[in-house]
């Protein structure tokens, strides 16, 4: 039995308690309370920090970590169009794998012990469980063209058939059809089946821009453009990207909807009805323009929520923390409020919320007697005075600056420094980034259309 002392100790489902102990037996949490209480053991005493539950990144691109600072200032069809050329022409599996690996250790840096990750190549699999954390991956499939849609389908198939013989208690395997602009209504309907058929857990990007919609919509606009160049015949589809989802039956397997920006009360209310989840990354939708989802009208319809970093490619940093305190400065700013939503609210959102939404609720996003023991501590030694720990965890804290993690008891973040890291991985990112830089440089950017 170890017991984890801290300065302050935030369950989350119940109130912070000061002087606080988390007793860890194995892999399970044992005992939550005051340090003067609980059972016998090991006292580790973390010293001037606030615990909590580790962190949960609802959506994120771990195979993209290399492109940080790749994409800047672009418009997102551009910003696209770049990254896709770039993946294909400079990274290959090696590279993706140490970007995986790379991003990862960032994250565990930033307190984040659980990741929904949608992925192309398959990568992160394998990074996740060197790394020894939680999550889901979500194998992508593209296929914009209708007459894709079989070969489409069966490389998913194949590709999911592989993963499967990765998955472990903490790791497991999911599928994502891209987008609207991506995966033709044939695909949707085709991957719809195949989550369906093997209980895979499904993530879409949708609702998130606004070339999205007029492509959805009014079938026009620069996404339309690209395919039609590409003799793919384009037409108005839903009365929204929400309401395409639900005319396919994609929201009747309950799946994690990201961004979620360009939603209307019908939207939320279908999002809702469906069981469905969203993942809200407030600074990728900022950095590229697409606006502030309405995060307030989400919870109130009681869709589970989770925060998401999405790729260094449209974010450059992974921080739950700062997600949650621009997710809260969004909201409040949009609704011209100075109480809601709290900070409560949002620290929830990273935590348990983002649990719920991918579907780890049970064993992680809160320290409960009886869960996994998934825990992050964060230092208020440079944050005195400190009233409130929970104001302290979203207005002042860096969540680059965990100094401790464990995940299922297995620590992997001890004063600040990784147990275990991988030499030389920062100079092979920027050996790739060096490489990136020449394929731009070359001209690589004007090749494909989108």
């Amino acid at each position: 039995m170890i017991r984890y002392r801290a300065r302050w100790v935030v369950p989350i489902a119940s109130p912070p308690i000061a002087n606080g102990v988390v007793a860890v037996e194995r892999d399970l949490i044992a005992y939550v309370g005051p340090s003067d209480g609980g059972p016998s053991g090991h006292d580790h005493d973390l010293g001037d920090v606030v615990l909590l539950p580790g962190l949960v990144n609802a959506h994120c691109h771990l195979e993209l970590t290399a492109m940080r600072g790749f994409l800047e200032d672009l418009d997102f069809r551009r910003w696209i169009l770049r990254l896709t050329n770039a993946r294909r022409a400079v990274l290959d599996r090696e590279a993706l794998l140490d970007s995986a690996r790379y991003g990862l250790e960032e994250g565990v840096r930033a307190g984040i012990t659980a990741y929904a990750d949608t992925c192309e190549s398959g990568v992160v699999m394998q990074a996740m469980r060197e790394a020894g954390v939680r999550g889901v991956m979500y194998q992508e499939v593209f296929g914009p063209d209708p007459v894709q849609c079989a070969e489409s389908i069966a490389g998913l198939r194949e590709k999911v058939g592989g993963l499967r013989y990765l998955e472990t208690p903490l790791v497991r395997v999911g599928i994502s059809p891209h987008a609207p602009y991506t995966v033709s209504d044939e695909l949707f309907r085709a991957a719809t089946e195949l989550a369906r058929e093997q209980r895979l857990p499904m993530a879409i990007h949708i609702a998130e821009g606004e070339l999205e919609r007029r492509l959805v919509v009014e079938g026009e606009g620069a996404f339309a453009d690209g395919l039609r160049r590409r003799g793919i015949a384009v037409a108005p589809r839903a009365a929204s990207p929400i309401e395409l989802l639900a005319k396919l039956g994609v929201l009747d397997v309950a799946p994690l909807l990201i961004h979620c920006v360009r939603v209307d009360r019908r939207d939320v209310e279908a999002i809702a009805k469906s069981g469905s989840s969203v993942a809200h990354c407030p600074a990728s939708n900022a950095k590229l323009g697409h606006g502030i989802a309405p995060l307030a009208e989400l919870l109130a319809a009681g869709v589970p929520v989770g925060l998401g970093s999405d790729s260094m490619a449209s974010n450059n940093r992974m921080d739950l923390l700062e997600e949650a305190r621009l997710a809260l400065l969004a909201q409040r700013t949009r609704l011209g409020s100075s109480e809601a939503p709290s900070a409560a609210d949002v620290l929830e959102l990273a935590t348990i919320g983002g649990a719920k939404a991918i579907g780890l609720d049970s064993v992680a996003g809160t320290l409960d007697v009886g869960k996994q023991a998934d825990l992050a501590a964060f230092a208020l030694d440079s944050h005195a005075p400190t009233h409130d720990p929970i104001a302290a965890a979203v207005f002042s804290i860096t969540g680059g600056r965990a100094r401790f993690v464990c995940v299922a008891g297995r620590m992997l973040l001890q004063d600040g420094e990784l147990v275990s890291s991988r030499a030389g991985l920062g100079l092979r990112m920027q050996s790739l980034a060096d490489a990136l830089g020449e394929w731009l440089d070359s001209g690589g950017e004007t090749q494909g259309v989108v």
